[in-house]
C-alpha cells in the first residue's frame, strides 16, 4: 500500500470518485490507499460536495510550507512534544479532527475539542487555543460556546481570573445526558401531535412509534451512561477528584 502524501493525479481521481457518486471505502480502494486517507482528504477540503482536487493540492502544499517554516530547528525540536514526533502528533490531530467532523461538528468546532484531548494539562485559555490553532479569537469563542451547550467542555476561572477550558472523564457522561434531555424535548412534541392529528390516524400513529422508540433508546442510554460511569471512570492526575 503507497504512504506519503496524496498526489495530484490522486486527488483528481478522488474528484472524480465523488463527482460520480462513490463511497470513501470505494475511492480507497482505487487509489490502495486507507480508507481514513480519503475521509481525511475530503472532509478538510471542503467535504464531498464542494471539494476540488486542485484547490485541495494547493492547500496541502500551504500546511507543508507552513509546517517548515514553523519547525524549531536544532536540539529544541525533539523536545517539542515532550519527545513525540511532531510530524505524528499532527497527523494524529487532523484525524482526530475529521472523526469529529463526520459526527456532525463544524471543523473549527472539532479542531478546539481535539486540541483540549490532546493537550497534556486537559485545559487551555482562549488565547491559547488561539495561538496553538493560529485563528482568530471570535472564531474560538464561537467554537467554545457550542462545545459548552453541549457539555463537550467546561469553563472555569484560573487563578489570574482567565476563563479556562476543561475537559475531564465526566465530559462525555454530561454530553450523554445532554442529548437524553433533547431526546426528552422530541419525546413530548411527538405527542402533543398525536392529540392534535387524532389518536388513531397513520400520522398520530406513526408520531407515537417515534416517541416510543425514542423513549426508549434515551432511558437506555441514560441508564447505559450511569453504570458506565459508575464501573468505568478513573481519575487523571490532573482531576480536582482524584485528591
Amino acid at each position: 500500500m503507497p504512504g506519503g502524501r496524496l498526489t495530484q493525479q490522486e486527488r483528481q481521481r478522488i474528484a472524480l470518485g465523488l463527482a460520480d457518486g462513490l463511497a470513501y471505502a470505494e475511492i480507497a480502494r482505487g487509489l490502495d490507499r486507507p480508507t481514513s486517507t480519503i475521509t481525511r482528504e475530503v472532509m478538510r477540503n471542503g467535504g464531498p460536495t464542494a471539494y476540488r482536487a486542485d484547490l485541495a493540492h494547493r492547500a496541502t502544499e500551504r500546511r507543508v510550507h507552513r509546517r517548515k517554516q514553523a519547525a524549531p530547528r536544532g536540539p529544541a525540536a525533539a523536545g517539542r512534544h515532550d519527545g513525540r514526533d511532531p510530524e505524528a502528533v499532527r497527523d494524529y490531530e487532523e484525524a482526530f479532527t475529521t472523526v469529529f467532523m463526520e459526527q456532525g461538528l463544524s471543523k473549527m468546532t472539532a479542531r478546539v475539542l481535539v486540541s483540549l484531548f490532546t493537550t497534556d494539562a486537559g485545559s487551555l485559555t482562549a488565547a491559547e487555543l488561539v495561538q496553538r490553532l493560529q485563528v482568530s479569537p471570535a472564531s474560538v469563542s464561537k467554537a467554545v460556546a457550542f462545545l459548552e451547550s453541549q457539555a463537550l467542555i467546561r469553563r472555569e476561572r484560573d487563578e489570574r481570573r482567565r476563563d479556562r477550558y476543561f475537559v475531564d472523564g465526566d465530559v462525555w457522561y454530561q454530553s450523554m445526558i445532554a442529548s437524553a434531555r433533547a431526546h426528552a424535548r422530541l419525546i413530548e412534541t411527538a405527542r402533543q401531535g398525536v392529540g392534535i392529528l387524532g389518536p388513531g390516524t397513520p400520522a398520530a400513529a406513526r408520531l407515537e412509534n417515534i416517541a416510543r422508540f425514542v423513549d426508549f433508546v434515551a432511558e437506555s442510554i441514560v441508564r447505559a451512561a450511569e453504570q458506565a460511569r459508575e464501573v468505568l471512570y478513573t481519575p487523571t492526575a490532573t482531576d480536582p477528584r482524584a485528591d
